[in-house]
């Protein structure tokens, strides 16, 4: 029996095919959301499906494609036909799947933030434009911006519950900034609007984690070492490579705590010759060639710092929602489309994490897709993923004054 997982990202998609009885992955693809030149964020895309309902069946016609065409695409690269996949299991954001079901969005989009429906959505693919004879399973959605992709990154990793005394901690850090805090029975969870710094959206030379990117920056004796994907010529610089060169810059005293990225002047060391005027800004050089130059940005710096003090507020509301505190953390479990494994000190420094839970951590590379893919493997259906939504106290964060606190208290970087 085959069947399709979905993973239905904001900024990126990835897709790949199964087969349910030896649960072998045959095939696996991946693409840039097509939505995106309606925003980079779930924020753009709300409004622009609200207030255009042109815009709003234009996103759902493309990312329907898009879907099809990725699915058709595994298949064909394991030279599985099409029409013998059964089942399909989609989970991403509440934006992202009220858009792929056309749903309308009003309540999604503003106060009290809703989904229109919480529950999974089952259809045949053919309600989708598809051909075919599966049948699709969109994963529950618990409330807010709490979406299936949440559900499923819990559900890959396990769906028995972790011992009272033992509270995990799970955070995907994309665009939407999902967290969810798991103690004894029940899942505190809630969304921080991270935005896509994280995945090298809205930077200066930012870009996916494809060919080409920048996936490592380190400064070795005055000199910049970078790794690129690919191995060829660097063209941009992806989110983990992005969360190292802050790092970098923040330990060798370029950058400051507060987020300025200092003057050449300030600078004694070889690396001020990096420093450059960029559009009436600071601008720090990480690459050039004949062709191009690629530069982090005091711009590109503040984006990292907004989404990084909006997810630590976040993880700081739920720790006193479910009244502990991080050191009483066992695990830290970690996901996002951002590029090479990101090393917990960057976390550190950057300033998400502290040090009671940078040692603890687990990345888990497909943490959506792989939930969606155990999904398809359970022999009683989807029924365990039923019982974990169930689970779910979703947190709200827009307009509460103890995030709007921590929010300007986790702005600064930390101090080695």
């Amino acid at each position: 029996m085959y069947a399709v997982a979905i993973d239905l990202g904001t900024t990126t998609l990835a897709v790949s095919l199964i087969h349910t009885v030896s649960g072998k992955r045959l095939a696996v693809g991946g693409a840039m959301n097509p939505q995106r030149s309606f925003g980079s964020d779930v924020v753009s895309r709300l409004g622009a499906a609200v207030t255009s309902p042109a815009a709003r069946r234009e996103m759902t016609a493309l990312i329907r494609a898009e879907l099809l065409r990725l699915a058709q695409g595994v298949c064909g690269d394991a030279g599985v036909a099409w029409d013998l996949v059964e089942r399909v299991a989609i989970a991403g954001n509440p934006a992202m799947q009220h858009l792929l079901l056309g749903l309308e969005l009003n309540r999604l989009a503003f106060p009290p933030y809703l989904p229109q429906v919480s529950s999974a959505t089952r259809l045949p693919v053919a309600e989708l434009g598809w051909a075919g004879r599966a049948q699709a399973y969109v994963f529950p959605m618990p409330g807010g911006f709490v979406g299936g992709d949440t559900v499923a990154f819990l559900f890959g990793a396990g769906d028995e519950p972790p011992l009272p005394d033992a509270p995990s901690l799970f955070l995907d850090l994309g665009t939407n900034g999902e967290m969810a805090l798991v103690a004894g029975e029940t899942v505190w969870a809630t969304s921080a609007a991270a935005g896509p710094a994280f995945e090298g959206g809205n930077l200066s030379c930012g870009m996916a984690a494809l060919s080409g990117a920048i996936s490592s920056v380190r400064i070795e004796h005055d000199r910049v070492r970078t790794e690129v994907i690919g191995n060829v010529l660097p063209l941009g610089i992806c989110g983990s490579g992005v969360l190292e060169a802050i790092t970098q810059l923040v330990q060798h005293g370029i950058l400051e705590p507060g987020g300025r990225l200092r003057d050449s002047s300030e600078i004694s060391s070889n690396l001020a010759g990096r420093v450059v005027s960029h559009d009436g800004e600071n601008a720090f050089v990480i690459h050039r060639d004949a062709q191009r130059m690629l530069l982090l940005t005091q711009s590109d710096i503040r984006q990292v710092q907004l989404a990084k003090g909006a997810i630590r507020a976040g993880l700081e509301v739920l720790f006193h929602r479910a009244g502990i505190s991080p050191s009483g953390l066992s695990s830290v479990r970690l996901t996002g489309s951002f590029g090479a494994v990101v090393r917990p000190e960057w976390l550190k420094t950057v300033g998400i994490f502290d040090a009671s839970m940078v040692h603890t951590i687990v990345f888990t590379p497909e943490g959506a897709l792989a939930g969606a893919e155990r999904s398809l493997m359970r022999p009683d259906g989807f029924e365990a993923v039923e019982r974990l939504a169930l689970r779910f106290r979703v947190v709200p964060l827009s307009g509460t004054p103890l995030f709007e606190r921590l929010f300007l208290r986790s702005l600064e970087f930390s101090v080695p």
